[in-house]
């Protein structure tokens, strides 16, 4: 009974009784494990790497590059003509080209003189960033590869009928739906400031630049 009566009487231990035998410290708990936030320099870091990443293309060298790509298309109108005569209505989407047409084919000599100017003024010119040269080197490769048909044709001379004139039609038509697809999509791409990838050509292409 003395004991319980000591233990009422115990006075309540305080603050102050407790900072005399235990810092009060000790009973909070460190914050700085919880919060961690991150370093400036990392912030810094990504901004400077996000503003060096963008780096766009010139208008300049999207124009040299775009105009690049017709002197292939302009020089494939001629495997053409089976289709436009069997499909009238795609002629009506070579009507805006006509005058630069007329004016192309008036020069003579002008799909030679276009080359040389293409390959030795830009392809060849150091002074043109990589690339409008690699632009130009697919439309040069592009340009080399289409005179090959006609040649065959000169030498074959498959005639106005026969297996052989089917044959060269079908190539023909194969040939020129290639070209507008290489034209198209490396038109854009220039445009766009990209840099188009035509197939069975840009391995050629990179070669040479």
């Amino acid at each position: 009974m003395a004991s319980i009566s000591l233990l009422r009487l115990s006075p309540i231990p305080t603050p102050k009784t407790l900072s005399r035998s235990q810092p009060f410290s000790s009973f909070n708990p460190p914050l700085t494990p919880f919060l961690k936030f991150p370093p400036k320099t990392r912030l810094s870091q990504q901004s400077t790497v996000t503003r060096m990443s963008y780096n766009p293309t010139p208008a300049t060298d999207r124009l040299v590059s775009a105009v690049s790509y017709t002197l292939p298309f302009f020089n494939s109108l001629q495997y053409g003509r089976f289709l436009f005569t069997k499909y009238p209505s795609l002629a009506l989407l070579v009507d805006p080209l006509i005058p630069l047409l007329s004016l192309y084919r008036s020069i003579p000599y002008a799909s030679f003189v276009a080359f040389f100017a293409l390959y030795l003024g830009v392809v060849r010119n150091p002074s043109f960033s990589q690339y409008v040269r690699f632009n130009a080197m697919q439309a040069v490769t592009l340009d080399v590869l289409l005179v090959v048909p006609l040649l065959l044709t000169r030498i074959l001379s498959p005639g106005r009928a026969g297996l052989g004139f089917k044959l060269m039609v079908w190539g023909h038509n194969a040939l020129f739906l290639f070209s507008c697809f290489c034209f198209v999509y490396g038109l854009a791409s220039s445009v766009l400031g990209k840099t188009p990838y035509l197939p069975f050509i840009a391995e050629a292409a990179g070669r040479q630049v």
